[in-house]
């Protein structure tokens, strides 16, 4: 059974959409019903929309700037989510040879 192409919205269609449920107070679950949206794909919008939200608040900021900002804070926060998840594998491994060295295995 081939599989549907998938419908890619614009932001301002996100922002749209986002404002039915917040502003209408439409339920999210007759949005997604309605657009064929996938219920986590909604709050992955809405948690982006939050997030972001407050570069539309600041002050002087030049348009792409803010952009800007925010790809570098999450590129940021990326890096540091990457060297914890290597600390742990590295911490995890050490873990597994000494206890392969205690019981003989190595």
């Amino acid at each position: 059974m081939p599989r549907k192409p998938r419908k890619v919205y614009s932001p301002s269609q996100k922002v749209a959409i986002l404002r039915r449920h917040l502003i209408d107070k439409v339920p999210v679950s007759d949005l997604c019903d309605e657009l064929q949206l996938n219920p986590n794909q909604f709050y992955l919008w809405q948690k982006t929309f939050f997030e972001q939200g407050a570069a539309a608040f600041e002050r002087g900021a030049k348009k792409g700037q803010s952009a800007a900002d925010a790809k570098d804070r999450q590129i940021a926060a990326l890096q540091l989510k990457l060297v914890n998840k290597n600390e742990i594998i590295s911490e995890l491994l050490e873990e597994n040879v000494r206890s392969k060295k205690e019981s003989g295995e190595l």
